[in-house]
């Protein structure tokens, strides 16, 4: 019998690659998201890939009415839940907001499964809940921190989870800590689409290649890696949505809770994936070394050793499918492709 899976916040850059990878396994999928952080035409786009319209419902994880007319809709076996804030920098600014969304949100979304006897969840965490650590690779084991509110709230909705694993045993959670995801789906016909400065390196490096931006610049060139400018584990979007797509069959399968890394266990320097992106858009792009800033660290990688016990998970994708993926994207939007 085909499951059913509701994604929060599933037209967003990664949640709908995470739709593709679940329709591709013979899951029913229906999408929830208020388009705050996503393009109207994605349901489009989503739609003309797998070829089968896609199952909507437009509003907020901060209505608790319109969640419960949404699990009343639908008969859900699992959740994957992605609607939530997510720029660490406007956290800071915002801290009330992202509390309000990335946890009284959350609450509500539980409240409203806890309702409907839907007691499987997939929870989007992140690395950031491993603070400014000089242990590498970390692994799942290492204590928690926060360097902004953003972390904050993923630390939160964990905390949260688990008590409600401890208090009721009928609950199973899968919570993924990703690292840097990046790149875009094979057809070329989603990715990433930050609408403004992006925060993050692969998305500048993009505004570059395109001309939206005149350089990248690179904080610092002085760390202690292979040619001194910071180090990342990056991972590509579509490995990431295989993630979540073993992490719901591990939950429907065997009823047991598992907390694990998502990354590739290795580092590229800013300069390597600039590099690859030089390669993947047949140019070479300006850079400028600047100042460090505050708070980054030399290098940040992933242990995944345990999601590849658990879930039998491995990222197969290299930097450079990562940096060609992305390009074909966003040349692709540049060439103002007509819409699906």
């Amino acid at each position: 019998m085909t499951k059913t899976v509701l994604l929060t916040g599933g037209a967003g850059y990664i949640g709908s690659h995470t739709y593709l990878g679940l329709v591709a396994s013979g899951y029913d999928v229906v999408i929830l998201d208020n388009f705050s952080n996503a393009q109207e035409d994605v349901p489009l786009r989503l739609a003309r890939i797998t070829g089968s319209p896609v199952k909507l419902h437009r509003g907020d994880v901060l209505d608790p009415v319109f969640l419960t007319g949404v699990f009343a809709a639908h008969d859900f076996d699992a959740v994957i839940h992605f609607a939530a804030k997510k720029a660490v920098g406007e956290s800071v600014a915002k801290p009330l907001d992202y509390i309000q969304t990335n946890v009284g949100g959350f609450v509500n979304l539980l409240q409203a499964m806890d309702a409907a006897d839907v007691r499987r969840i997939v929870f989007s965490s992140s690395a950031t809940v491993y603070g400014d650590t000089l242990v590498q690779p970390i692994p799942e084991d290492h204590p928690r921190t926060y360097t902004s509110p953003y972390a904050y709230t993923k630390i939160s909705g964990e905390l949260i989870l688990e008590q409600l694993v401890a208090a009721d045993p009928r609950w199973a959670v899968g919570t993924l800590r990703y690292f840097n995801p990046v790149g875009a789906h094979y057809s070329a016909l989603i990715g990433e689409d930050p609408q403004d400065i992006p925060n993050n390196l692969v998305p500048y490096i993009a505004k570059v290649a395109i001309g939206e931006l005149p350089r990248l610049q690179v904080f610092g060139d002085d760390y202690d890696t292979p040619d001194g400018t910071g180090l990342r584990d990056y991972i590509h979007v579509e490995d990431l949505a295989d993630g979540h797509v073993l992490s719901v069959n591990a939950l429907l399968e065997t009823g047991q809770s598992h907390t694990v890394n998502l990354g590739t266990g290795e580092g590229s320097t800013v300069l390597e994936v600039l590099r690859a992106y030089s390669d993947a858009c047949g140019k070479e792009l300006p850079f400028e070394i600047v100042p460090r800033r505050d708070g980054d660290v030399a290098v940040l990688t992933a242990r995944p050793d345990l999601a590849r016990q658990v879930l039998g998970f491995n990222a197969k994708r290299t930097l450079d499918d990562m940096c060609q993926s992305s390009w074909a994207w966003v040349s692709g939007q540049l060439r103002n492709d007509p819409k699906p």
